[in-house]
């Protein structure tokens, strides 16, 4: 049978080809997403500047009760450094702290104690180490000509400081301009004198022993120890956070991604072996067996899905790691996080092809081999028979799955997150509608028979009869074009919408005439004071953006690991911020928000049964806790939610304790001569932050179009190939008709007025698939049905989808007509 199914492919190498291009697509589409997702979880980042550490050691960044790790750095104590230091096989225990330098001219770097030096290793090039206050060694890359002996102004805890070149210094593989001092001075000017960033551990012991051992001798300390590329994470903790976010968009796009392959896949060999219904006849007539057909049907399949996936290998790994090199330049991942793709991606989308051609291919092949050798001739001619009990259900089953999916999109979601669900709704009901495809053309085809009749004379006469005849090989054509246009729509509105919501959202609550910022990595805490002090400046008010967590505990079994409710977390400072920003309390005021204090968003509030007054356990960015009191209700718009402390508060418990911006109202005509005195110190007035934000929204919102048009892409490219298919398999027909008497012309005037009964259905069907999408999502994300953004986009994709399907189906009906009469027919 093997040997069968093996000369079978070469007798019929157009139909092979075209199943091999979908499976081709899809497996690489999946190994791809797969890629991207395994990438995510083991979070591979080598380190570079601590390279020659066995293990590092650093604060754990792990978050209780929340799939997000921590987002401000964890430290540990100073004496993590001496209680390391003498571990059995340790030679040398070194603290790594890191702090932002503003160079001359602008620009920020990060700046580390010279010890820490030697683990890339760098080298001095020339003159020495730093070896007292106010020196430095710059890398090659931040000396900018400078050289041993210069004395430069470098900007450093929003301080401007005079320090004396000592040398310069090389690194190969480094890819983090950095400059360094004596490790006093390290300490100094992180801001956190009694603690470091990691401690590494240079040593000959086994690294897997060596981390064990750390953890052990360093007690009740919130530490991990890292080993392999697992160290990079110490150096880079922002990857961390990216790890997850890779995660949440692989797998959601990932899901959306292995149906829209499945879906694609049954349909172009569900039309394939419906085309070769006549040979699968005669093959019955002459006395082959079901089984020996259906073996016969599913050995070639499964021959072309296994070379599909074999060279699939090799793009999708091309492909994952090129959407990673795009998701790095965006700023979604880190550029140092690693690409893998190891035998669990292969084994997805192996699995994924296989068992999508398997199973389309033995439902469609189940009629071919029930249906009596008499009936299978007549019915591979019109096949008219289609709705099965197992088919029924399964559309019964995508369609419950859809609505279920979109109940919870709509009641249960809040903001930009229901795009996790609202994306794999539509692909559900547009299975659902395709599994039903051939009733709902029958009613569509009626619709447009009269008026296409009527507007295209005798050629829209004959394509009536002939798509209604055919109805049920016209719904295998109009799926396509309904899933291509459907998904298209939805996804690109959901992003669309997500963008423009969060840009209104942000404009409405940004009241500040302008905002002061800084070019060396932050500003000084106290500037908050001296620009409120300024003539014209009505209020000024530190601003602090982070993530808050209220610590939840079970009432009924405190030693319980407690639930956590995240919100994002402002610090402000009290006495303006009810001026810079558009909060709006409902209970209580910010004049009260010192201390330990905190304003919560009235959806949190209320949920927890929280009012003014009541305490609340608050963990912060750094994963320490407060015992906060709430002091203000703040209304807040669902999906959107924003709590509030004292600035000196979020800054207490940040990466590096300096402020990133200031809001200010009022006259700000004096701001730009601050902004010229103060190191580092800029100014963007109103227009400029708002268009900052919107290029900052387009740019996430680019990186989800990427994601969005790889599968869109696949979607368009099984559109086009099952319309050549379709329209191929007509070769003896049109045959036929020009044989008593039909034109070239008359026949491609009848394929046209097809096409347009394929196309509009399926962009009817996918418009429904869209809305049904859409809906849901929009009274999640604004309470609004309808979708944000312009028509345009909606229009184009109407007329992409109409130019594929005349395209895909006029192009192959003319190069079949080329072929004479009598040799099409046989």
């Amino acid at each position: 049978m093997f040997w069968l199914s093996a000369r079978a492919l070469r007798t019929s190498p157009g139909s092979f080809a075209a199943a091999l291009i979908t499976l081709l697509f899809g497996a690489t589409v999946v190994l791809a997403c797969a890629g991207l997702l395994e990438t995510g979880v083991l979070r591979a980042v080598p380190p570079q500047r601590l390279a020659q550490a066995a293990v590092v050691v650093s604060g754990d960044q792990d978050n209780p009760g929340e799939a997000q790790p921590l987002p401000e750095r964890v430290r540990l104590p100073s004496s993590a450094v001496a209680s390391l230091g003498v571990l059995p096989g340790v030679r040398a225990a070194v603290a790594d702290r890191s702090f932002p330098v503003g160079l001359p001219g602008g620009g920020a770097v990060t700046g580390h104690g010279w010890a820490s030096a030697a683990l890339a290793p760098y080298a001095l090039v020339s003159g020495t180490e730093p070896r007292g206050e106010g020196q430095v060694v710059l890398d090659e890359r931040s000396a900018r000509g400078a050289g041993p002996g210069d004395v430069l102004r470098l900007v450093v805890r929003g301080e401007a400081e005079e320090f004396t070149v000592t040398g310069i210094a090389r690194a190969d593989g480094v890819a983090e301009t950095a400059v360094f001092v004596t490790d006093g001075a390290a300490a100094a000017l992180s801001g956190h004198p009694d603690q470091v960033d990691a401690v590494a551990l240079v040593s000959d012991r086994d690294p897997a022993e060596l981390a064990e051992a750390a953890t052990g001798v360093l007690g009740g300390v919130r530490a991990v120890a890292l080993t392999g590329d697992d160290r990079g994470l110490a150096e880079f903790p922002g990857a961390q956070d990216s790890g997850s976010r890779l995660i949440s968009m692989s797998a959601v796009f990932g899901g959306v991604a292995i149906l829209v392959a499945v879906f694609v896949v049954g349909s172009i060999l569900g039309l394939l072996v419906r085309g070769r219904a006549r040979e699968v006849a005669l093959l019955r007539a002459v006395g082959a067996t079901p089984e020996q057909v259906f073996r016969m049907l599913l050995g070639e399949t499964m021959v072309v899905a296994v070379i599909a996936a074999v060279l699939a290998l090799v793009p999708g790994r091309l492909l994952g790691g090129w959407l990673l090199d795009r998701l790095a330049a965006s700023g979604v991942v880190p550029p140092q996080v690693v690409f893998h793709q190891g035998w669990i991606p292969v084994v997805v989308a192996v699995g994924v092809t296989l068992a999508a051609a398997v199973g389309a291919t033995s439902i469609a092949a189940r009629s071919a081999t029930r249906t009596r050798p008499t009936e299978a001739l007549a019915e591979s001619a019109l096949p008219k028979s289609w709705l099965t009990p197992g088919r029924l259900v399964f559309a019964l089953i995508a369609l419950a799955g859809a609505l279920g999916l979109a109940v919870v999109t709509a009641a249960v979601m809040t903001g930009g997150v229901a795009a996790s669900t609202a994306g794999p709704s539509a692909m559900l009901w547009a299975a659902g509608l395709a599994l039903l495809a051939p009733g709902l053309a029958r009613v569509l085809l009626g619709v447009l028979g009269g008026p296409v009749r009527a507007l295209t004379g005798p050629a829209g006469r004959l394509a009536v009869l002939t798509s209604r005849a055919r109805r049920v090989r016209v719904a295998g054509a109009i799926t396509p074009v309904m899933l291509a246009s459907g998904l298209a729509t939805a996804l690109i509105y959901i992003q669309v919408s997500q963008t423009a919501v969060a840009e209104r959202e942000f404009t409405s609550s940004f009241r500040a005439d302008a905002v002061v910022t800084s070019t060396a990595g932050g500003l000084d805490p106290e500037v908050v004071r001296e620009v409120a002090a300024l003539p014209g400046v009505r209020a000024a008010s530190a601003l602090v953006t982070g993530e808050g967590y209220l610590v939840l505990p079970d009432p009924e079994d405190p030693d319980d690991e407690p639930d956590t409710a995240a919100f994002e977390l402002r610090g402000v400072t009290a006495a303006a911020a009810g001026q810079v920003t558009a909060a709006r309390l409902t209970a209580g005021s910010f004049d009260d928000l010192t201390g330990d204090s905190v304003v919560l968003p009235d959806t949190l509030a209320e949920e927890q049964g929280l009012t003014v007054g009541s305490g609340v356990r608050l963990r912060l960015g750094d994963g320490r806790e407060v015992s906060a009191t709430v002091v203000g209700i703040a209304a807040a718009t669902p999906g959107f939610e924003a709590g509030y402390v004292p600035a000196d508060l979020a800054l207490a418990h940040s990466t590096t304790g300096l402020l990133p911006q200031v809001l200010v109202t009022g006259d700000v005509g004096a701001l730009a001569g601050f902004a010229a005195a103060t190191p580092g110190a800029a100014v963007a007035d109103r227009d400029a932050v708002l268009a900052a934000r919107t290029a900052a929204n387009a740019t996430g919102a680019w990186v989800n179009y990427l994601m969005v048009s790889v599968i869109i892409g696949y979607a368009l490219i099984s559109l086009v190939n099952t319309l050549i298919v379709a329209t191929a398999e007509r070769r003896r027909e049109f045959a036929l008709q020009r044989l008593i008497g039909a034109t070239r012309g008359q026949v491609l005037r009848m394929v046209g007025v097809e096409a347009v009964l394929v196309a509009v259905p399926g962009l009817v069907l996918g418009t429904v698939v869209a809305l049904a999408a859409l809906a849901p999502f929009g009274i999640a994300l604004d309470g609004s049905p309808l979708p944000s953004g312009p028509l345009w986009i909606y229009l184009v994709v109407l007329a992409g989808g109409a130019v594929l399907t005349a395209a895909a189906t006029l192009l192959p009906a003319l190069a079949v007509l080329r072929t004479p009469p009598l040799d099409a027919a046989g």
